[in-house]
């Protein structure tokens, strides 16, 4: 298909469970041995707090930011994602991560797999080395001093609602030049996957990971969710059904183009399964251990 037959969707990726088959604070703390510690910050200190204290201690036990990053550029990334990533781009899409990881560990694995230049924007917990060399992870949303995001959701961590961050997306998306806005297909896992997913509409799309927290919210109240379901289940799951909603966007602009009139629909098209309550229903798969990403 053309370039430009992908050119009215903006894919925008969660990064842990999603992108990467890990969480990347699980990963880079069980591979520099500070699993235990971990999980007694985690007794006292929300999520984004506590991973920012552990690169504090793994600082002072002499552990280089050029370790952390090591640990994170290996961790699992599927040649079907990557595949799924380099063909949406090269179809025309807009692509865009929005993730509660962290731009360190983010820009780690992109930049090991050559994958930074498809996306055009990733929104995440900011991370910097300070002048001491150690690495600091703040949150996308601060709510150290008293304020917070304002989301009453229960799904949603302090540190990052991406409610908010989807509803800054659509708004920029709807003050474009064009008729219609561009539809978005967003793909995650967690339970701070679910905000978003609440803000999208009928012309959007959203992939959640079969068997993971936010399927089962889906699942939980299927009329919540205002846009079209598709469930993926792993990584070659996640290339097939991907490049389908892409095509499938694609026929759906060809023919609002047209005004309307019916047009021939691709035949890698014709025999998708609709998104629907039945499907949504079937058995859920043994859940993974949670993690807020």
């Amino acid at each position: 298909m053309a370039a430009s037959n992908g050119a009215g969707v903006v894919v925008v990726f969660d990064f842990d469970k999603t992108i990467i088959d890990c969480d990347s604070d699980n990963w880079v703390v069980d591979a520099l041995g500070a699993t235990q510690r971990f999980d007694e910050l985690l007794l006292h200190l929300p999520w984004n707090s506590a991973i920012d204290a552990m690169m504090g201690e793994l600082h002072s036990q002499g552990k280089s930011t050029e370790e952390i990053a090591g640990s994170m550029r290996t961790a699992p990334l599927s040649p079907h994602v990557v595949a799924a990533i380099e063909t949406a781009h090269a179809l025309g899409c807009e692509l865009r991560i929005l993730s509660d990881a962290n731009a360190f560990f983010i820009d780690a694995v992109l930049a090991h797999h050559g994958l930074a230049g498809y996306f055009t924007e990733v929104s995440t917990n900011p991370a910097h080395v300070d002048a001491a060399g150690r690495l600091r992870i703040s949150p996308y949303h601060d709510f150290h001093h008293g304020s917070s995001h304002g989301c009453t959701l229960a799904t949603c961590p302090p540190n990052m609602c991406k409610g908010k961050v989807m509803e800054e997306i659509l708004q920029e998306l709807s003050k474009e030049a064009g008729k219609t806005r561009r539809r978005v297909v967003y793909l995650g896992d967690g339970r701070g996957d679910y905000c978003p997913t609440l803000k999208l509409v009928e012309r959007d799309y959203m992939m959640p990971r079969k068997g993971y927290p936010v399927w089962d919210l889906i699942v939980a109240d299927r009329h919540a969710v205002r846009a079209d379901v598709r469930g993926w289940a792993d990584a070659e799951d996640l290339e097939t059904v991907l490049l389908d909603i892409i095509h499938e966007c694609a026929a759906a602009s060809k023919m609002e183009e047209d005004g309307g009139h019916q047009v021939v629909v691709p035949a890698e098209c014709r025999s998708l399964p609709l998104a629907s309550a039945p499907e949504l229903a079937m058995p859920v798969l043994p859940k993974a251990i949670q993690a807020p990403n």
